[in-house]
């Protein structure tokens, strides 16, 4: 179980994460503005469902290597916070564009709930996020590291599977007020960008 100090932390980042919208958000949008709230649900409860793979796959692979050696950690640790700063960088420097939702074929939940997660577990940046940022706020001295990665992973799908279908339910809000504020998207890759970089720099540089 993480320790007390940082599952706030970690919570507020997953918060800040999620604050800004992202291909998972507009696809659950894009689904239940189609197919209406009940699609729109299967689907981020689909992207939750693949998530979840994710974290027992990062918790199976890291935790061995985590708790072999001080030097394994450090690995890790900076190997990780490396790739979080890579991706800050890299979206700083991309250039926004307007937000726009995409368009989604009409189909009914189960099926929208399967292409969720499929494409949730083949998309290989999430495979490497979870890889990246769960062992971040591992302590291996506080207590079992498969115990932590799992709670830190499951604090983010359930905290994901919340979010997601509170976007459902109020799809129709919450794309009328993106058409009305497209100019978001220019701003969404500085607010992303600075909290993988500020996140990355953070944890790179505190004591194990």
């Amino acid at each position: 179980m993480p320790d007390l100090d940082t599952l706030p932390t970690y919570t507020a980042v997953v918060i800040g994460l999620f604050l800004i919208p992202g291909p998972a958000v507009l696809l659950v949008l894009a689904r239940a503005s189609v197919g209406g709230r009940r699609v729109g649900i299967a689907t981020g409860l689909g992207i939750a469902a693949g998530d979840l793979l994710h974290t027992a796959t990062a918790t199976i692979s890291l935790s061995a290597v985590l708790m072999t050696s001080a030097l394994a950690f450090s690995l890790v640790k900076y190997a990780g916070a490396a790739y979080l700063i890579y991706l800050g960088l890299r979206a700083l420097a991309e250039r926004g564009g307007d937000l726009r939702l995409g368009s989604a074929q009409l189909v009914d939940a189960r099926l929208a709930f399967r292409q969720a997660v499929l494409a949730e577990v083949l998309n290989p940046k999430t495979a490497l996020f979870f890889l990246a940022f769960l062992p971040q706020f591992v302590r291996p001295e506080q207590s079992s590291v498969a115990a932590q990665l799992l709670v830190l992973g499951l604090v983010f799908v359930a905290m994901s599977a919340v979010y997601t279908v509170m976007i459902a339910l109020a799809a129709a809000r919450v794309a009328d007020w993106l058409v009305r504020h497209r100019r978001i998207g220019r701003w969404q890759g500085r607010v992303i960008g600075a909290i993988y970089l500020g996140l990355g720099i953070r944890l790179a540089l505190q004591e194990r």
